[in-house]
């Protein structure tokens, strides 16, 4: 084997090291990102008082994302990785347990219930405005 030959025969090698260390850096991202990704995170354990027990309801999802590069050459030689990730949680409700019976209870954001009427009403006014003007202008033209 001569000297030339020597980095082509390594290369694969680099570049299998860069990958599996990419692959490793993913399953250590999802391991302790979705380890964190609970409802517990969100809301804590149920709750159980004078016989009724209220269970957290949370949307948990999580995402990551890694890479690694290698280039070589005669003049360059290079290597990279990184990575990252993070975790996103929100409150939906609870389930309200009495009496053997479960019921859920949504969490509402108070904006949804004012900013909807409001809108509908926005458009209501504005629509019937509209429809007399246009109304008027055909009885003018006629």
């Amino acid at each position: 084997m001569t000297i030339d030959q020597e980095p082509s025969a390594q290369a694969p090698l680099t570049e299998l090291g860069a990958a599996q260390a990419s692959t490793t850096l993913l399953e250590r991202l999802a391991e302790k990102l979705g380890g964190k990704a609970t409802v517990g995170a969100v809301y804590g354990e149920p709750i159980t008082r004078d016989g009724v027990t209220v269970v957290p309801v949370a949307r948990v999802s999580f995402g990551f994302g890694g890479g690694a590069g290698h280039e070589s050459g005669a003049a360059r030689s290079a290597d990279g990785g990184g990575g990252g990730g993070g975790v996103d949680a929100r409150p939906l409700g609870y389930i309200e347990i009495r009496n053997g019976t479960a019921v859920y209870k949504p969490i509402r954001d108070p904006w949804v219930d004012i900013a909807l009427p409001l809108a509908a009403m926005v458009v209501g006014i504005v629509g019937s405005k509209s429809a007399r003007a246009l109304a008027r202008r055909r009885n003018r033209s006629h």
